[in-house]
């Protein structure tokens, strides 16, 4: 019998306590593939290919220490971009594929479509053709013990999260592919959707951001916002899918803080609140002595007190995403993600007697 599923670091901004500027992206669910460094999915503890549908075998590795961060919400800055909702990769060779088959370990022939061991071998062993899933009037030829002697892979559909809606266009059942080729169909992996995969899955260093003065702020004194030089480094996360050749490698490059004082009742400098980062990787200017009057490159002043409720100011990291492949078709860009972190800040006004 078969069934279908029918679901359609902190960066640390110093005032009185911690702001945490802590800037990743959420991950998709994967399994461990590889040794240390490394993330994927599809392979059980033996090295067998074939786990379920919302696992991948694509390899991800971190170069220059970009997978020391943490786990946070890097937010693309276009909201209606989000990284791949499923594509197909190799899932069996023939031999893991009649094993499985035959010992009733394996019942997604797709995304949303469970057989039985029956009709698996059926359809893969027996060569009775089935009906392909994604198309009512369009049918799978069937193969021949599981096409082995032949030199490829079984693929299917992969979809992180198989309830999104989307995921049904990956609804094609577990076909053959030839071995060193890559099915020209829609959703076949490309070194963009890697490059997208990569994405979700960069981990950005903890960054530390200096505020002066550290206590509470003063109406009309300047808050000096910096960081030390060398803090903020590229990113790059490599994305490889196993037997394909594809490959991506994704970059996070640091641009900027944003800064939003929380309130209309003051100034940013400079005045768009977007504080450039320097070519030594450095924010702003430190404070020093004797430059309390004066205008910070990075900063914040507040122009009225706070009264009983302190203001929200948000602070923001952007950083730049590009991407370069096994299409060796140069540098690509990805939209930029932020990450955003709010930090209460008391302002105080010192009043003055004219005698």
């Amino acid at each position: 019998m078969r069934t279908t599923r029918s679901t359609i670091g902190t960066a640390v901004v110093r005032v009185i306590a911690p702001l945490a500027i802590v800037s990743a992206l959420v991950p998709s669910p994967a399994l461990a593939l590889g040794g240390p460094g490394h993330e994927g999915g599809s392979a059980d503890d033996k090295g067998n290919l074939g786990a379920g549908v919302t696992h991948s075998s694509i390899k991800i590795s971190y170069e220059g220490g970009g997978g020391g961060g943490k786990k946070g919400n890097l937010a693309p800055i276009d909201p209606n971009w989000e990284p791949p909702v499923c594509w197909y990769e190799p899932a069996y060779t023939p031999e893991q594929l009649k094993k499985a088959a035959e010992a009733g370990e394996v019942d997604d022939a797709g995304i949303h479509e469970f057989w039985s061991d029956a009709i698996f071998i059926d359809h893969y062993d027996k060569g009775e053709a089935n009906d392909n899933f994604d198309d009512e009037n369009s049918y799978a030829e069937g193969y021949k013990n599981y096409n082995i002697g032949k030199d490829g892979y079984f693929w299917r559909g992969v979809a992180p999260d198989d309830t999104h809606p989307d995921s049904w266009d990956c609804g094609r059942i577990m076909f053959w592919q030839d071995a060193g080729t890559v099915p020209d169909i829609p959703n076949a992996p490309t070194p963009e959707m890697l490059a997208e995969y990569a994405y979700d899955k960069v981990k950005v260093p903890d960054t530390e951001v200096e505020l002066k003065p550290e206590a509470k702020s003063t109406v009309n004194l300047p808050t000096w916002v910096w960081l030390d030089k060398g803090t903020f480094k590229d990113v790059k996360v490599r994305a490889e899918l196993p037997h394909t050749n594809l490959w991506a490698e994704t970059t996070a490059k640091p641009k900027s803080l944003h800064l939003e004082p929380g309130t209309a009742d003051a100034e940013t400098f400079p005045a768009s609140g977007e504080c450039e980062i320097n070519d030594d990787g450095s924010i702003g200017t430190p404070y020093t002595k004797g430059k309390s009057k004066q205008d910070p490159p990075c900063g914040i002043n507040y122009l009225r007190a706070t009264d009983g409720k302190p203001y929200e100011l948000k602070a923001s990291i952007t950083w730049e995403i590009s991407w370069e492949g096994s299409d060796n078709d140069g540098k690509h860009m990805l939209p930029e993600g932020t990450f955003e972190t709010t930090q209460d800040m008391d302002v105080q006004e010192i009043q003055s007697i004219n005698r």
